[in-house]
């Protein structure tokens, strides 16, 4: 059977139109597949519907290949590869080491994993080329050649000593270390990945380079949250680095619904997540006289009445995407949603998440900062009112992110006026250009 190829871009639905290259196709009867589907369905990544004319597939914040059986799907992002490059360094700290050629026909054909290798190449070349980071190993053995201090004790429970060696302890300085085995799992995924043949074969050589001193480790959440304990001042060159694989494993790497799921036979990254750390490195560098909180728990403002829980369940905490403040005051709850409403509709649950945030929040406002391309696009707002009396309880307002005004401030070189500018920008995301 010729595989089919389905491509589409972030939020679009193909349906089994007459000429659609979903028409009269199905995923077959192998239950892997279907399960891949209903998977990628539940977890919002990618719905899968099968129908009796032929699939429908609509793509949601989350861009990259998937393999259905014998049906590649692409979902690939509006903005240009280059554009996307500029915003994810600056959102996940990555040098600019001017990896791409300035061809637009090329940075064009590559699929985000592809830049996102790219990239950890050249940041894996970067720290082997300055040295790798070591550590320094207690060794306890006989050895020939003293080393370190001689172990007195070890002699002295041997009675004799049998061979010309004397028992040492003494401490080496060994590069096998959990950094370097993250870095060296790291490349071995990016090669495992649908990428061009070039770039994994590239980073196939830089793995087994790594791996003459360097053990493997397998790549979880685990294995991260421990490294991000040891992560200090020493190993900051290292950070560009272990950010991509973080992205690479939780796009490509981790398992589908969980750790011990079946693994994803793809690479799909989640934009709404790059976006909101895009919002939260521009609001916490801009507006420095005030506390920006990312996902902060609002405890208490859901609780079960005492008595009235019979299976004892936790209260549900809604945690907003960012809290400014300044002092003890809360100026503002906002919101990140990956989906551009200037040309789609606001979906239900988003406008009563919203409506939720605004009814506690003491100026009765809640925002949502959407990502745009749109130069026209302006602000739209939402009362929440009284349905007896009419009056307003509280106010939704759908805020622009103009994406190309925002990749010229992070992507150019620091000035005064440039600063101001980003400063400004900050704000009016925070606070809007008009009273509310």
């Amino acid at each position: 059977m010729t595989a089919i190829t389905v491509q589409l871009a972030e939020w679009q639905t193909v349906s089994p139109s007459p000429g659609s290259p979903t028409e009269n196709v199905n995923l077959g009867s192998d239950p892997s597949v279907l399960d891949l589907a209903r998977r990628l369905t539940e977890t919002g990544m990618l719905e899968v519907l099968e129908l009796r004319n032929g699939l429908t597939v609509r793509s949601t914040s989350f861009v990259g290949r998937v393999r259905l059986g014998e049906i590649d799907v692409t979902v690939v992002p509006k903005l240009p590869s280059d554009s996307l490059l500029k915003l994810l360094r600056y959102a996940y700290g990555l040098r600019d080491l001017r990896l791409l050629p300035s061809t637009t026909h090329t940075t064009q054909a590559l699929g985000l994993q592809d830049i996102l290798v790219w990239q950890l190449i050249e940041e894996a070349k970067e720290l082997l080329a300055r040295g790798l980071r070591r550590a320094y190993v207690r060794r306890e053995e006989a050895l020939s050649s003293p080393r370190g201090r001689i172990d007195f004790q070890t002699i002295v429970a041997q009675s004799t000593l049998s061979e010309a060696s004397l028992p040492c302890v003494h401490y080496r300085r060994d590069e096998d270390r959990l950094i370097n085995r993250v870095l060296l799992s790291g490349l071995r995924l990016a090669s495992s990945l649908d990428v061009d043949r070039g770039l994994r074969i590239r980073t196939g050589r830089l793995a087994d380079l790594l791996a003459e001193s360097v053990s493997p480790v397998r790549l979880d959440g685990r294995v991260f949250r421990r490294l991000e304990s040891e992560m200090d001042r020493t190993t900051r060159a290292y950070k560009p680095a272990i950010s991509i694989i973080q992205i690479l494993a939780k796009a490509g790497g981790l398992s589908l619904g969980g750790e011990t799921g079946p693994r994803l036979p793809g690479f799909l990254f989640d934009m709404n997540r790059f976006f909101q750390a895009l919002l939260e490195k521009f609001l916490v560098d801009n507006i420095p006289d005030h506390t920006v909180r990312s996902e902060q728990r609002l405890k208490g403002m859901l609780a079960y009445v005492p008595g009235w829980n019979p299976r004892n369940q936790q209260a549900p905490v809604p945690r907003p995407d960012f809290l400014v403040s300044k002092g003890t005051q809360v100026l503002a709850i906002l919101d990140a949603k990956y989906r551009d409403l200037w040309e789609n509709p606001l979906p239900r649950e988003m406008l009563y998440q919203l409506a939720i945030y605004a009814t506690i929040h003491e100026c009765g406002t809640a925002t949502i900062l959407y990502p745009t391309t749109h130069a026209q696009a302006t602000e739209a707002r939402i009362e929440v009112r009284d349905p007896l009396h009419g009056g307003r309880r509280a106010l939704v307002v759908l805020r622009p992110v103009s994406l190309d005004r925002l990749g010229g401030l992070v992507s150019t070189k620091q000035t005064a006026a440039l600063l101001r500018e980003r400063r400004s920008f900050a704000r009016e995301l925070v606070f809007g250009t008009k009273p509310l």
